[in-house]
């Protein structure tokens, strides 16, 4: 916002300056060197006339002490000029041989020239008292045209802001109604750019919470079915059962399917908090081959069981500010997942080039189909129908990750591995300035 106020106060004070310059030099212009006839010049030729003729009898000494006198009594600004040193063209030199003289105008004022009979060497000059004329209607013509000339550069300014709140109002109608997937174009020409930028990352964020919230809807009805008529047909078992032994193992079904629903229940409702918790990360300088060390040991037993090894190569002593909680739980998800799918090894790399920070994690088992690379990070997708929800597999481990990535202004991204054949998940943090 402080860009559109001085943005005003620049263009209020530049339009009057250059407005009002501007008519200046109209009006000193219009008044340069012009010649205006009024009554008065009439009255100053006569009396040019009489002098020149009172001269003309005297001799060539007495005309500068005459000339004295006649600004004494007759209170004018008179003078005697060189006709050598006046250049004037044919047309106008013959003029000074006229009734009343030639007018012209100089800088500062107006003043008769009149030849003197029997003295062609001198001519008398008369100078006109400067006329102070009120033109009352130049004044308002000219004020309106400077207050009309700021108006309009206002209203040039005022077209694109105007222009854009449009747009805003626009976009945000149409999100309102539904049209989550609204942004408002970038221009140079925007006064409000950070405004625009944070109504774009508000509507991301939005559409992102909606569609999060119908996937998460969605498959929690989808997925709670199944329990819910496990337990209905328990109950209706157990009340049917006359054997005690029966209607216990109906109701340890029963309590299998409850712990089921609640855990659903828990990993769902976690997930749909996360938005919330992302806004509270604490970021803090950590080592990066000491965290990703940390998740290797967490993860060491499921790998023993499944006798996989688990590789780091890398940079032991990157440093790198991020919120070591999330960013554990992002690599644990991805190192238990390739264990998971791996037939042999897992392997993991850090690598730091000038740009970014890359933590890569690659199995040797059968990679992922080309088709579903697109929707892998998707929540409560499962790629391998084998890994099943009663055993814990929810599909949110790679849709986390995203998160956290996001949260830290990274990416992530999946592919085949080329050296070992199965899947690479590529995390990429951006390089942060010291």
């Amino acid at each position: 916002m402080r860009g559109i106020y001085i943005s005003i106060i620049f263009t209020v004070l530049g339009s009057l300056f250059f407005i009002g310059w501007g008519l200046d030099k109209l009006v000193e212009y219009s008044n340069e060197d012009k010649i205006t006839e009024t009554p008065a010049t009439t009255i100053y030729r006569q009396l040019l006339d009489g002098l020149s003729d009172e001269l003309s009898s005297l001799s060539s000494i007495q005309l500068a002490e005459k000339v004295e006198l006649f600004q004494q009594h007759y209170q004018i600004k008179t003078s005697l000029a060189s006709s050598k040193k006046i250049a004037l063209p044919s047309s106008l030199v013959a003029e000074l041989k006229q009734q009343g003289g030639l007018l012209l105008a100089s800088s500062s004022n107006q003043y008769l020239l009149k030849n003197i009979t029997n003295h062609a060497e001198f001519l008398l000059r008369l100078e006109l008292p400067a006329e102070k004329i009120d033109d009352n209607n130049l004044n308002f013509i000219l004020t309106l045209i400077l207050y009309v000339s700021i108006c309009g550069i206002l209203i040039l300014w005022l077209i694109p802001l105007t222009r854009r709140l449009y747009l805003l109002n626009n976009a945000a109608a149409k999100i309102g109604s539904g049209q989550l997937d609204v942004r408002i174009a970038s221009s140079r020409f925007s006064y409000i750019k950070v405004l625009e930028q944070s109504f774009n990352t508000m509507a991301s964020k939005i559409e992102k919470l909606v569609a999060d919230n119908k996937i998460l809807a969605r498959s929690l009805s989808h997925d709670i079915r199944t329990p819910m008529a496990c337990l209905r047909f328990g109950i209706e078992a157990a009340l049917d059962s006359k054997s005690v032994e029966k209607k216990n193992t109906y109701l340890s079904r029963m309590d299998n399917e409850l712990t089921c629903m609640e855990e659903m229940t828990r990993v769902f409702l976690d997930y749909a908090s996360m938005e919330r918790q992302g806004l509270n990360l604490k970021k803090q300088q950590t080592n990066v081959y000491a965290l990703i060390t940390s998740a290797i040991n967490d993860c060491q037993v499921l790998a023993e069981q499944k006798n996989i090894t688990v590789h780091l190569t890398g940079d032991a002593s990157i440093d790198y500010a991020l919120d070591y909680h999330w960013s554990y739980r992002a690599l644990v998800n991805l190192i238990s997942n390739a264990i998971g799918y791996a037939n042999n090894q897992v392997v993991l790399t850090i690598s730091n080039t000038n740009q970014l920070l890359t933590i890569t994690v690659e199995d040797d088992g059968k990679g992922i189909a080309d088709d579903k690379l697109a929707i892998i990070f998707t929540a409560f997708v499962k790629l391998d129908a084998d890994r099943s929800r009663e055993q814990g597999h929810f599909g949110l481990g790679l849709a986390i990750c995203s998160k956290v990535m996001d949260w830290h202004q990274g990416s992530i991204n999946a592919r085949n591995s080329k050296q070992l054949s199965g899947a690479c998940f590529t995390l990429n943090f951006p390089k942060q300035l010291r």
